[in-house]
């Protein structure tokens, strides 16, 4: 598969304004799920315990966000599903893959005792199938905006210029009278 440096840009764009928007919307969706999970947080202090751990985090965050919207760009041009379902698939396929990880993050995490256990909470699972609904969507839409739906970018200098065309006759020779300058009738 070949990866056009124009669309995996675009996607790479689009993955990070919707990364931060889902880590915007963090403090909203912890009230309405009653659930303190924060995703910047378990980044920022998986790298730092400081007070720097905010920043680290949602550079993180976006990052990931860039990384996965430069693949999703790539790979969903070839994938069978209406353009404005994409974008969801692919979030809500990523949330049921990382999912099971949950079980393992107190163990693990530097700070694990600092966070929630998710793994088995109903309403821990329905708030990261919102995020990763709503960060999919908006990842969909944005890359969508930016790359148009062709699978492949186009080259935009030729795309621009007419297009080059050649006479050529049966045996292969071309058109004696374009050779020649004088037009046979």
């Amino acid at each position: 598969m070949a990866f056009s440096l124009r669309r995996t840009l675009g996607g790479a764009l689009a993955g990070a304004a919707a990364a931060g928007v889902w880590a915007a919307q963090q403090p909203l969706d912890m009230r309405i799920f009653r659930v303190p999970y924060d995703d910047t947080e378990l980044l920022g202090k998986a790298v730092t315990r400081s007070r720097a751990w905010p920043v680290a985090g949602i550079a993180m965050h976006l990052a990931n966000g860039a990384l996965f919207g430069a693949l999703y760009a790539n790979v969903a041009p070839r994938v069978p599903l209406p353009a404005h379902l994409k974008g969801p698939a692919a979030g809500l396929a990523e949330h049921l893959l990382t999912w099971p990880s949950t079980a393992v993050v107190g163990r693990l995490h530097p700070t694990g005792e600092d966070f929630p256990q998710l793994w088995g909470d109903h309403r821990a699972f329905a708030q990261a199938t919102w995020r990763h609904l709503l960060f999919g969507m908006i990842l969909g839409e944005l890359e969508f905006a930016l790359n148009g739906p062709g699978a492949e970018a186009t080259n935009t200098t030729q795309q621009d210029e007419a297009p080059i065309t050649v006479d050529i006759s049966m045996n292969g020779h071309g058109d004696m009278s374009q050779a020649s300058g004088i037009e046979l009738i």
